[in-house]
């Protein structure tokens, strides 16, 4: 009967050693992601120094929360109030990003569902804050770049010292009650026909002062042209004119004194 050998003890140890071994070593190794940082836990003890992108090596023991420092958006659709009381639906977004260099003490003081926690409830309550003070006629026009712009400084300087940077608040959409609506774009709309009857009123005021003018230069004109026409210089100016039609060589009859202030009269021709 053939015997099975049996594995030497010593030689069985180095094999669990050395997966052991192996184990350790892949543990003690932790391959952060492009866009995130590693914060390292060792059992409840958090590590100041966060781990950067590419391969690291840690405390085997030790466990790597990767956290995302790349940009991201959160978008936001509430009720909130105007100046005077009204509700008014709004679609907002805040761009965001975790600080690196915060990101070891958001993990401890706040943990890693940060934006829940910290984010969401603050922007809400800054947005809504900040909608009271406007009426709503006004967040139906420019003045949304202003209202966007508050927040986003009012937000920044609340979670900015936590670890979190805003880089914009835009605001997407305005949803005012439907009778208000209305009324701001009846308002509106008068606004550019009145714009735009000034517009032409203008024009033709304009179109007025230069056929004054006109008219002004052609009487200008007329008064010089009738000072210089005295009767002695259309005499002689009809002299002239009968001396050439005499010197002309088509047939004519002249009779001299005949015309019109003594001047001669020409008959026929040809």
């Amino acid at each position: 009967m053939t015997q099975v050998p049996v594995p030497n003890a010593r030689a069985l140890g180095a094999l669990v050693g050395a997966i052991l071994a192996l184990i350790l070593v892949l543990n003690a190794v932790a391959v952060i992601p492009a866009g995130h940082v590693g914060v390292v836990d060792l059992f409840g003890k958090v590590s100041d120094r966060t781990l950067k992108p590419g391969i690291n090596f840690k405390n085997p023991l030790a466990k790597v929360v990767r956290m995302s420092v790349k940009t991201q958006e959160m978008k936001e659709v509430m009720q909130v109030p105007s100046k005077e009381g009204l509700s008014v639906q709004l679609e907002v977004s805040v761009i965001h990003h975790l600080d690196p260099e915060k990101a070891a003490d958001v993990y401890r003081t706040i943990g890693p569902n940060y934006r829940e926690v910290i984010l969401e409830p603050n922007f809400r309550s800054i947005t809504r804050g900040v909608t009271a003070g406007y009426e709503a006629r006004a967040l139906y026009t420019s003045v949304r770049e202003q209202l966007a712009q508050e927040i986003q400084t009012l937000l920044e300087q609340t979670v900015r010292p936590r670890g979190l940077n805003i880089e914009s608040t835009p605001l997407r959409q305005v949803v005012l009650p439907p009778k208000l609506t209305a009324s701001i774009e009846e308002k509106l709309q008068s606004e550019q026909e009145s714009q735009r009857m000034q517009f032409v009123l203008q024009k033709e005021t304009q179109e007025a002062e230069r056929k004054r003018i006109e008219a002004q230069g052609i009487a200008d004109f007329q008064a010089i042209v009738s000072r210089g026409l005295s009767d002695s210089f259309l005499r002689w100016k009809g002299i002239e004119a009968t001396e050439k039609l005499a010197a002309s060589t088509n047939a004519k009859v002249v009779v001299v004194g005949s015309g019109k202030d003594g001047l001669p009269l020409i008959l026929g021709g040809n």
